[in-house]
């Protein structure tokens, strides 16, 4: 997940202290006091030290970037308060250790931890809503319920979730955990006891039917009436369905839910043979993880190169190529037409083998709660800048919205976990009366075997990819533009050049 390094030298034992030359401004160094890591940076002649491990997959914050007195994470793009140690930025949530230092007869030392506000952030004091309802238990619906309580607000929080299971960390469910190389463990994003601590009256296997908009109630599937000083629709995405027959068959699945993850990973057990639906990241990413666990993968595509609509040519190429080296059999400018229990026919008459098959040909944002009460939609939930939707008090995050974003200058919806999870945070600031406005750059990566593609920026299109390093050695940047303008860039083991590419989006963002 980060670039190659050497930890090979010796961790300085930051509690006897390193010489102040020894580190100059506006570095870090990565020590530890006693058994744990801890990050020292410089500003100036202050010296900051927090946990030196990210909260999110611990990836080493000493190998990320240091921009004012935060640290970006090198592995996805987390940001952490060097002062307070407070995630500020998903997809990290929980804070990491703070430490208090000191200079001494030319060394700085690192004390010990000490207790740090759980925000810095205010909220107004008066005026808050009595009650908050929260439709959705994925990526942009739990954000927001966690940052609510870390800004201290003592009202009412319900978050409705039509899944069996309390919120999950979805991108894992493609990757390591389907692979095998996670255990479940790794997959709630908190533990059982925390919606009670923390008072989140979270409703499992609870469906909204509708929203009365004037008396500001949600109408339950049972009939029930939940009434809301503030709404948030997270309702997410939902998988495509093929309109082919066989769907349907016990053996045929989606990837959406820890549910589907788990039933792939139970027929996978007695399969032989898989085929995937789809050449997107979710089926790539399902056909590395099968790949993993011994089957045999074929992948079904109508494109004749795999994600080359997000990725370009290259680096579409470059993604095939590295599937095939690991046994993956691609069948490109083909569809499934059928399928039995025992094959997938395709369009060109190939029959497929198949114990499992996986269909990861997209998903489709959950409209229906937002069209019924008459908000504005248009390929999306229609948002304004502080994610608030036409009607007053109801707020839109995740797969389902689309917002102005300054960086590429358009309205756009996408469907990435941890623009959801920052929007969830930034509707959970602005449901206190903040007015915050969402400007974090678009970020997401992807997993095949041992490669992390990361992505930053969105560019539906764009008229020039300027390639930097080599892409077959998997060490490069990609930089999408149009008319000369960096929209995206997307990078392999080039961790410190995608901060930093995200740092000058916003940047020229907050310049335009």
């Amino acid at each position: 997940m980060s670039d190659a390094s050497s930890h090979d030298a010796p961790v300085p034992d930051l509690a006897q202290g390193i010489a102040v030359d020894a580190l100059a401004d506006g570095a870090m160094l990565a020590g530890r006091v006693g058994e744990e890591p801890v990050l020292l940076a410089r500003r100036g002649d202050e010296f900051l030290a927090i946990g030196a491990q990210c909260s999110h997959y611990h990836g080493p914050l000493a190998e990320g970037l240091l921009v004012g007195d935060t640290v970006r994470c090198p592995w996805h793009h987390a940001c952490f308060s060097l002062r307070t140690g407070e995630a500020l930025r998903a997809p990290a949530l929980a804070p990491v250790d703070c430490w208090s230092t000191a200079v001494r007869d030319g060394k700085v030392v690192v004390l010990g931890k000490r207790t740090a506000p759980s925000t810095q952030r205010a909220i107004p004091s008066a005026g808050l809503p009595r009650n908050v309802v929260i439709v959705g238990g994925g990526a942009a619906g739990f954000a927001a319920a966690e940052m609510l309580r870390r800004m201290r607000y003592q009202g009412s929080i319900v978050m409705l979730s039509d899944d069996e299971a309390a919120p999950v960390d979805r991108p894992n469910l493609s990757k390591d955990y389907l692979a095998g190389n996670a255990s479940e463990d790794w997959i709630p994003l908190r533990e059982d006891g925390y919606y009670a601590e923390q008072g989140i009256d979270l409703r499992l296997k609870t469906a909204a039917d509708r929203i009365d908009v004037g008396a500001r109630e949600l109408v339950l599937a049972d009939g029930s009436r939940l009434g809301y000083d503030r709404l948030l629709l997270a309702t997410g995405a939902q998988a495509v369905r093929l309109p082919i027959p066989g769907m349907d068959l016990p053996h045929v699945h989606t990837l959406r839910s820890l549910a589907d993850s788990r039933a792939i990973i139970a027929r996978a057990a007695a399969a032989r043979r898989a085929v995937v639906m789809g050449a997107s990241f979710i089926g790539l990413e399902v056909a590395a993880s099968l790949r993993a666990r011994g089957l045999e993968v074929h992948v079904v595509a109508p494109e004749q190169r795999p994600m080359e609509r997000v990725l370009g040519p290259e680096m579409g190429d470059f993604v095939r190529r590295l599937h095939v080296e690991h046994g993956v059999v691609f069948h490109l400018g083909d569809t499934a037409s059928a399928i039995d229990a025992t094959q997938v026919v395709l369009k060109s008459g190939t029959r497929l083998p198949a114990e499992l098959v996986v269909v990861g040909v997209g998903v489709r944002p959950r409209l229906a709660l937002a069209e019924q009460a008459g908000l504005a939609v248009d390929r999306g939930v229609v948002v304004d800048a502080c994610l608030q939707t036409s009607a007053p008090g109801v707020f839109a995050a995740g797969d389902i919205a689309r917002w102005p974003d300054p960086h590429s200058g358009a309205a756009i919806r996408v469907e990435h976990w941890v623009v959801a999870q920052r929007q969830g945070q930034t509707a959970a600031l602005n449901m206190l009366g903040g007015q915050e406005r969402f400007d974090a750059v678009p970020f997401f990566w992807s997993q095949h075997y041992d490669v992390s593609i990361n992505v930053v920026g969105h560019a539906e299109q764009w008229d020039e990819i300027a390639i930097e390093g080599d892409i077959a050695a998997r060490a490069c940047t990609l930089r999408y533009k149009q008319a000369g303008r960096v929209l995206a860039v997307a990078s392999i083991w080039r961790d410190i050049e995608s901060l930093k590419a995200e740092v000058a989006m916003e940047q020229a963002a907050a310049s335009r």
